[in-house]
Order: structure tokens, then C-alpha cells, then sequence
């Protein structure tokens, strides 16, 4: 991944930078884009994509945490103490509301097994990077979408591997600790390294960390290529069922975080962003952890591409309404 990821970095260092922002916000926005069209392409062409494998799928997915990592300094981590309630109350509901709510939608669903499995893995896992994109889009609190993105990353390695056992147990036999130990590989390790690399060396972190977001970009969108190309048939025996389980989860997850928010009387900002940190996932972990751990059940890791792409379009479409409403609090 190293090799591919090189050129880029350079090209952060060497271009100038009005021209490099450009380039990479442009990039960025149509994130997308790019993910549909190469799991078209990667669909019907599978041949295009097989090549991106296991090893692909883990080492993308960890430089994108790197690049998270390189974008988050020390204050970040101080700005939990100045908002404790909205963290907890965040956090919280990541992780209880979203699991039980994959939970919920696989048993009413009655899904095969494997794609149960995939569904409550989905669920279980922090929030993605794009929620921090989609808070900002729809003027919810983007510096408290950091924190929480943050903390349910760093301590996914606990929690995800607790609720995938705990729901999903019943489907499969779940390896808890082996997945811990591939939640603390890909994400808390590179994720702590990158901001170790931003407290010692700020001016080689702001080189590096310009191309985060783009690598992440680049990184979920190979992964979905690669999952789509390896399980195109399953895909295509289970497509309607695959985007019916994850347009439901990602509607109750935004709807129950949004919901929550505001029984308890948090400021609109508040609630529109601890709506968006529920509803939005981090599809790329989860599709390396079913890659890795359930590789007899095609439809798991096909359910993280389903709602990589289901999460992007509800969640756009969330934006687009709150952008147009200011909140008034």
C-alpha cells in the first residue's frame, strides 16, 4: 500500500497548495461517485477487482487511519472534558442504540445468516470519517463529530468485538479476542502513531495529513471494488435484501440518534450530530473484519459495501435538508 500511497504524499509536498486543495476537495466530494462506479464496474467485471484482496483490504484501511490520526492534535483530546455530557451521550448511543438496532433489523428481516452476521458487525462499529464531512454540510457541531468519531474509534477494539459476539453469536462462532487484536491493528495502532507523528514532527504531519481524507476516499472505494468483485454472485442472488437491511439501519440510526438527542433536550447542533455519528459507520472496518474473520460468508462483508454506499446517500440527503435550516441552538 506503501507504494501507492507515496505519490500522493509527494504530491502534497510539490504542488502548490491552492491547487492541491482544489484537486483534493474536488476528489473528495465525489467520493460518491467513485465508490458506485467501481462497485459497478467491479460487479459486473469482477475480473477488474479480485486482485484487491485481504492484505489490499487491511493495509488501505489502516493507512486511512493513519491519516485520521495525523489530523488530530492533543487539543482534540482535551475538548472531551469541555463537553462531557454531549461525548458520553454520543457515545452512548453508538454503541448501544446501533448494535441492537442492526440486531433488530436482521431478525425482522429474517436474513440469511451470513448477511445477519454482516449487518450486526456494520452496527457494531465506530463511526466513520464521512459523518465528520456530513456534519459540517449540514451545520451540526463538527468539532464534537470529531470527538465522537474519534472515541469510538480508539475504543472500537473493545466494544465492537463485545456487540458482534453478544448479537451475532447465535449466527456464527465469533473469534471476540481475534477480533480485538484486528481492531487494535487497524485502527488504535495507526491511529495513535499518526498523532504521535503530529505531537513530534506538526510540520511533517500537515505535509502527510492533506492527503488523509483523499486516501481514505481511495481506500474504502478499492475495498468496496475488491468485496463487490470477490462476492458478485452472492451479490446478485441477494441484491434487494442487501439494500433493504442497510437503508433501514442507517434510517434508524439517524432517526434514534437525532430522537434521543432531543428527548433530553440538547441544543438542535448537538442533535443533528449525534444523529449523523449513529446513522454513519465505518463500513471499511467492518468489510476488513469480515473479510478476515467470516471468509465463508460472502454476504458479510457485502453488507459493509452496501452500507458504505447506503450511509453516503441517506446521509447526503440529511445534509442537504439541515443545510437549507440553520439550527437555531
Amino acid at each position: 500500500m506503501s507504494a501507492r500511497v507515496a505519490p500522493a504524499s509527494m504530491a502534497c509536498v510539490t504542488l502548490p497548495t491552492d491547487l492541491m486543495k482544489r484537486f483534493f476537495d474536488w476528489f473528495n466530494n465525489l467520493y460518491p461517485v467513485w465508490l458506485v462506479s467501481l462497485a459497478v464496474l467491479a460487479f459486473f467485471k469482477p475480473e477488474t477487482m479480485l486482485w484487491f484482496d485481504k492484505p489490499w483490504i487491511f493495509w488501505s484501511l489502516a493507512a486511512s487511519m493513519l491519516g485520521m490520526g495525523l489530523t488530530l492534535s492533543i487539543d482534540d483530546f482535551k475538548a472531551i472534558g469541555r463537553m462531557p455530557g454531549c461525548v458520553a451521550l454520543g457515545f452512548g448511543a453508538q454503541y448501544t442504540l446501533m448494535p441492537l438496532c442492526g440486531w433488530l433489523v436482521a431478525t425482522v428481516l429474517r436474513v440469511d445468516p451470513g448477511l445477519a452476521v454482516g449487518i450486526i458487525l456494520v452496527a457494531s462499529c465506530p463511526g466513520g470519517m464521512a459523518s465528520n464531512m456530513i456534519s459540517y454540510l449540514a451545520r451540526a457541531n463538527v468539532a464534537l463529530s470529531v470527538v465522537l468519531t474519534m472515541c469510538s474509534t480508539l475504543l472500537a477494539f473493545f466494544f465492537t468485538p463485545m456487540w458482534t459476539n453478544i448479537l451475532a453469536g447465535k449466527y456464527v462462532p465469533v473469534d471476540a479476542w481475534g477480533l480485538c487484536v484486528s481492531a487494535l491493528q487497524l485502527t488504535v495502532a495507526p491511529v495513535v502513531l499518526g498523532v504521535l507523528i503530529r505531537w513530534k514532527l506538526p510540520s511533517t504531519a500537515n505535509k502527510i495529513g492533506a492527503c488523509g481524507p483523499t486516501v481514505a476516499v481511495l481506500a474504502f472505494t478499492l475495498v468496496s471494488g475488491g468485496i463487490v468483485a470477490a462476492s458478485a454472485e452472492a451479490i446478485a442472488s441477494n441484491f434487494w435484501t442487501l439494500a433493504l437491511a442497510a437503508f433501514l439501519l442507517h434510517i434508524i440510526g439517524f432517526g434514534v440518534g437525532y430522537g434521543i438527542t432531543k428527548m433530553l433536550r440538547y441544543p438542535e447542533s448537538v442533535a443533528r450530530t449525534v444523529s449523523i455519528e449513529v446513522g454513519m459507520q465505518n463500513g471499511g472496518m467492518a468489510a476488513a473484519l469480515a473479510k478476515q474473520h467470516f471468509p465463508t460468508m460472502p454476504l458479510a462483508a457485502a453488507a459493509s459495501v452496501f452500507s458504505g454506499v447506503m450511509q453516503n446517500i441517506v446521509g447526503g440527503l440529511v445534509a442537504a435538508w439541515w443545510k437549507r435550516r440553520p439550527p437555531s441552538a
